[in-house]
């Protein structure tokens, strides 16, 4: 298993990273994609310091749409520098929130365009955090030209879902899939050709079931992935094998010695 989007920063993993890495790998986990994004640029750059001590974690660089109000130019020219550090692989998270409206919607989707932007002129993977903001962020994407991307903890149903995959964007599934009140994330799932869906985490947030209420690690990304097994009728092992393959794919991260980029067909 790949977990595509989680968050390892000091400030949620404090003193106990290393045993949630260790479990995560005794779970089956075999690479990480360390999310930097939050405390200004300090996530970016720790993300990038994990990547370059750890073999199986890589990097993303970005600021949150929550933060996105406080930007200054000169960290744009930083974020732009940091994207050609070694083992980063994408940018982002970014997107839209019309849920908090931490920062101003109109600022919001300014930045989602031009990291976008960043994103394409790098050649690195958009990831995008998108609530209740399905329809502008479409829009967004669109205007954009955006290549490769993610749709991370994807909340929409089928109709957003057949608007992502029309503009080339991956889905992302979490924990949510195992949410009671989460029946349209999860006909989206089933609904999403398997060679387009990856799973993630998100942690520390968004525990699935059964581990709901705890603090969220990679090591938990097996509960997801039974679930959208259980949902699509098929092997765990057909999802777990499609949903790394994908992540390989959209990320750029290495291939194990002998094996082949084979896209997987639904």
């Amino acid at each position: 298993m790949i977990d595509s989007h989680c968050h390892l920063d000091p400030q949620y993993f404090k003193g106990d990273r290393a045993e949630v890495l260790a479990r995560a790998r005794a779970a089956g986990v075999e690479a990480f994609v360390c999310v930097g994004v939050g405390g200004g640029l300090t996530a970016p750059r720790d993300a990038i310091a994990l990547a370059a001590a750890e073999p199986d974690v890589f990097a993303t660089v970005g600021v949150h749409p929550h933060d996105v109000g406080a930007m200054q130019e000169r960290d744009w020219s930083e974020l732009e520098r940091l994207t050609r550090a070694p083992r980063v692989v994408g940018v982002g998270e970014t997107g839209l929130d019309y849920y908090y409206d931490h920062s101003p919607r109109d600022l919001q989707r300014t930045a989602y365009l031009r990291f976008a932007g960043m994103a394409r002129a790098a050649r690195l993977a958009l990831v995008s955090h998108v609530r209740d903001a399905h329809a502008d962020a479409a829009a967004i994407l669109r205007e954009a030209n955006a290549g490769d991307g993610v749709i991370h903890c994807f909340s929409g149903g089928v109709d957003e879902a057949r608007a992502y995959l029309a503009l080339g964007q991956y889905l992302s599934f979490s924990g949510i899939v195992t949410f009671k009140n989460a029946d349209n994330v999860r006909e989206a799932a089933a609904f999403a050709p398997l060679d387009r869906i990856l799973i993630e985490t998100d942690a520390p947030y968004l525990a699935p079931v059964p581990h709901r209420g705890r603090k969220n690690e990679p090591a938990y990304i097996a509960e997801t992935l039974a679930a959208l097994a259980a949902l699509r009728g098929l092997p765990a092992a057909e999802v777990d094998a499609a949903t790394t393959a994908n992540a390989r794919r959209l990320f750029g991260l290495p291939w194990p010695s002998g094996s082949a980029d084979t896209r997987t067909a639904s």
